[in-house]
């Protein structure tokens, strides 16, 4: 029985909240498996993986990464949307092999770190199993202290390079960064 007033306390607390405008931050349900399927789309829709929780290292995440997108997409069900400024630029770019999204982030919007350097996650098991959609192979860095993403999905695979993170996105992805 108390068991029961404890949830009805709960709800009628969310039901509070959610209907006053207070939102809460990118809230994880219980027992819900988080997406680690990404997605790029014609131009208009695309994700990154980035840590789990607010403020998160970015390759402290690489075990644990989700899939965050800029719209709804069932190609990536279940993908949290970036917070509010998180995305600054982006630019799609496609050629004989792969499709990719390269730009700026405002590292503030999540609470990323000037001093994190960043990461990468992969295709090759940075998140385990992570994928995008319909693409055979994938690499996606972000790199929070010169406030710079980008994310490249192969049909080709030796068109994404996932063994030189260190070089950054400059490097691993060329594209525009403006």
């Amino acid at each position: 029985m108390f068991r029961l007033f404890e949830l009805t306390v709960l709800l009628l607390a969310l039901l509070v909240v959610t209907s006053s405008g207070i939102s809460i931050p990118y809230p994880r349900a219980p027992d819900y498996e988080e997406n680690i399927t990404a997605t790029l789309e014609d131009g208009s829709v695309f994700c990154s993986f980035l840590p789990p929780d607010y403020g998160g290292d970015i390759s402290g995440s690489e075990g644990d990464a989700v899939a965050f997108c800029n719209t709804p997409s069932p190609n990536a069900p279940g993908a949290r949307i970036f917070p509010d400024g998180f995305i600054r630029s982006y630019h799609f770019n496609t050629s004989d092999g792969y499709i990719q999204v390269t730009g700026t982030i405002n590292r503030d919007a999540y609470g990323l770190k000037i001093s994190d350097e960043g990461g990468q996650y992969d295709s090759v098991g940075s998140p385990p199993h992570a994928a995008c959609a319909n693409y055979d192979k994938f690499v996606n860095l972000v790199e929070p202290d010169v406030e710079l993403f980008c994310i490249r999905c192969c049909t080709d695979t030796s068109q994404c390079d996932t063994s030189h993170s260190q070089d950054g996105c400059r490097s691993v992805i060329p594209g525009d960064y403006s």
